[in-house]
């Protein structure tokens, strides 16, 4: 038997494409066009170069007590990782070892297979409605954890929290987590349902609405308990997962919570003309109450469209994948790319 022989294969996920286009737009990996606040830029230029040769706080306690702040928390409820795809990995290692499926939806954040695949995690797809809403009694069966973004990522609808109360209440032996990668451009956080139910655990990102895809840095909130185990996990393999840098920049980002919501705001203003500018050409825009829209054109073939869009320079995402393989994902951009996107489809539809 070979080495080979004893490998782990798997599919990986595939991120979206960061390509190396002259005057491209970039829409497809739901990057805030707005940078990160003034606060960033003053930490950065006063960086104490000293402390690189040193390894960062472990527990990162400055900024986990001041996150807790922010969320009405204790600080043990708090959890820190290297963006919230590696607190989502974590979170499937830790949580998700029952033997009946782990719950999602078969339209949804698509690393979630991954990482079952990853860590030989039974699961079950829970098929969304034909215009991509969620029947609450479909996680009304046997099984070891439930997961789902809200809003939901590529579709950007969003439940309310009756929703997830009731997915809590009806599963009190399962974790249940919910991704809030996009929860800051309209829909309601459940943080506050934490100290309700203890099987909650929430995930966010500062990716997203805080610009800061840059410096990777994720939270996952819940009971001190659920945390605790999480740091276990996480401490079995990185003691030391966020860096020095990322944790001063983190820190000044969310001591400028007015800054975010300013440029959060602007992002919807411009993402709510743009859905009705793409009704106005014909395409089917689901409500997305996140930084994207989810679209298809009843006329175009999908990817003929973002192959099109690509060749303009302008760069969407598209997935070969059953029931959204006509659908495109556009991130909101500056209104400036988003006027070139809306004249480019008017001049190609008119063809």
């Amino acid at each position: 038997m070979s080495w080979q022989d004893k490998l782990r294969c798997v599919e990986p996920y595939v991120a979206g494409e960061q390509p190396k286009i002259v005057d491209m737009i970039k829409l497809n990996t739901n990057e805030n066009p707005y940078g990160p606040s003034d606060k960033v830029k003053e930490v950065l230029a006063n960086i104490d170069i000293e402390k690189l040769r040193l390894y960062p706080s472990s527990d990162a306690n400055t900024l986990r007590k001041v996150l807790a702040d922010y969320y009405n928390l204790d600080e043990k409820q708090v959890f820190l990782g290297n963006g919230s795809d590696e607190v989502l990995a974590l979170t499937f290692l830790t949580f998700f070892n029952g033997e009946d499926p782990v719950l999602f939806p078969d339209i949804t954040y698509s690393f979630y297979p991954v990482y079952c695949n990853l860590y030989q995690i039974n699961y079950q797809l829970v098929r969304l409605n034909d215009d991509f809403s969620i029947n609450v009694t479909d996680f009304n069966q046997p099984n070891s954890g439930i997961i789902f973004p809200n809003p939901n990522a590529p579709t950007g609808l969003l439940v309310d929290l009756d929703f997830i109360e009731t997915v809590l209440k009806n599963n009190p032996d399962s974790i249940v987590v919910i991704d809030e990668a996009y929860i800051d451009f309209g829909g309601k956080s459940c943080v506050p349902l934490i100290n309700k139910y203890d099987n909650l655990v929430v995930i966010q990102t500062y990716s997203k609405s805080r610009s800061l895809a840059g410096i990777r840095l994720g939270v996952a909130l819940g009971s001190e308990e659920a945390i605790s185990h999480l740091y276990d996990v996480k401490n079995s393999f990185n003691s030391y997962p966020i860096d020095y840098i990322a944790q001063q920049v983190c820190l000044a980002s969310i001591l400028d919570d007015q800054d975010t919501k300013n440029k959060c705001q602007k992002i919807i203003n411009t993402r709510e003309k743009v859905k009705k500018e793409l009704k106005d050409l014909g395409f089917i825009v689901p409500d997305s109450y996140a930084n994207f829209v989810f679209v298809r054109h009843p006329d175009v073939d999908g990817e003929e469209l973002f192959l099109a869009l690509r060749k303009a320079g302008i760069i969407v995402r598209h997935w070969n994948q059953e029931r959204i393989d006509q659908y495109l994902r556009i991130s909101i951009g500056s209104d400036e790319q988003m006027e070139r996107l809306i004249a480019f489809l008017k001049e190609y539809l008119n063809k």
